[in-house]
């Protein structure tokens, strides 16, 4: 059977702007466990074992990185995560699921077992109550998928450009297709699936780690993209939508130049977040490009990075309620 969402490049045009495609406010899991997960190391490249008080180091890092979105004008809700069941990533939230404007909350399912346990009460009782009052209008449950070895884990495999509703994803164990085209049929999007691989010519795990899709820009490793068509193709849908090409290097992309965020604070302005890591990887060149369109926020969180193989992105995920 065909995939229905799949887009057609050739035909493909634009939709025009809507509200709603940043969002102003940001869930956070604040660790309690936080550790190297020996379940996610085998295909995250960017997991590095680090030493000493790795969950005192990254409490901190947390701690600062909230303060810091907070001084930015940005709304930040945090929930604690709690020792029983054990989640050594909970840190990394936008994984496992996704809210939209349209008021859908998507719940997602992920590769390695002790993620799943990531679907706490906790969180989900605050994205429910941030929810209230009729702006959280049904739930898509695709987790079923779980029990047949196909996975889609959220903003971590997809890259999101909601106000073309088109869903980037490169291939790896961790985003099927499958899963893919049942949520772009669930929430009326098409999707751009390609090749992306890293430095050692290994499937890049998350395509977060490759790209970040702003509203009027695009921050991509298109030396990732080895394909040559789908390279050629994903600069014909940047073109069509006007975005302005920020491009990155492989040494770059694997200090996480990739994983970043736009929002929109309190006051309306855009925001970029990333890590200060990401920041200090970017050239002169590259950060005017960005900032013609943002404001740079990039909180120190080397500990987290380290042991998660995950950045700035990969711990906020998004509240559109």
């Amino acid at each position: 059977m065909p995939y229905a969402r799949k887009i057609d490049v050739s035909s493909f045009s634009p939709m025009a702007a809507t509200e709603g495609s940043l969002a102003s406010r940001v869930l956070m899991v604040r660790p309690v466990r936080f550790a190297f997960n020996e379940e996610t190391a085998a295909d995250n490249a960017f997991q590095r074992r680090g030493h000493g008080a790795v969950q005192e180091r990254a409490l901190h890092e947390f701690d600062g990185f909230v303060d810091l979105l907070r001084a930015n004008g940005v709304d930040v809700v945090v929930v604690e995560d709690t020792l029983e069941p054990y989640t050594p990533d909970s840190i990394f939230p936008n994984n496992w699921f996704t809210t939209h404007a349209s008021g859908e909350l998507v719940l997602f399912p992920m590769c390695a077992p002790n993620r799943r346990a990531e679907r706490k009460d906790a969180p989900l009782q605050a994205i429910k109550k941030l929810g209230g009052g009729g702006r959280m209008k049904r739930t898509v449950d695709l987790t079923e998928w779980e029990a047949k070895g196909h996975f889609l884990e959220g903003t971590g495999s997809m890259v999101l450009d909601r106000a073309n509703r088109i869903a980037f994803v490169c291939r790896s164990p961790r985003s099927s297709e499958d899963v893919l085209d049942q949520f772009c049929l669930e929430l009326d999007y098409t999707y751009f699936y390609f090749n992306a691989l890293d430095g050692g010519w290994d499937q890049i795990y998350h395509t977060n780690v490759m790209m970040c899709m702003g509203d009027t820009f695009v921050v991509v490793c298109l030396a990732s993209i080895g394909d040559a068509q789908h390279r050629e193709e994903f600069l014909e849908i940047a073109r069509k939508c006007g975005k302005e090409v920020v491009d990155i290097s492989l040494d770059q992309m694997e200090q996480y130049a990739g994983n970043m965020l736009q929002l929109k604070n309190q006051a309306g302005e855009s925001v970029l977040v990333m890590s200060e890591t990401a920041k200090v990887a970017l050239d002169g060149e590259q950060l005017a490009a960005l900032q013609k369109h943002c404001k740079l926020v990039a909180p120190k969180i080397d500990a987290i990075e380290t042991n998660g193989g995950g950045s700035a992105r990969c711990m906020m995920a998004e509240i559109f309620f």
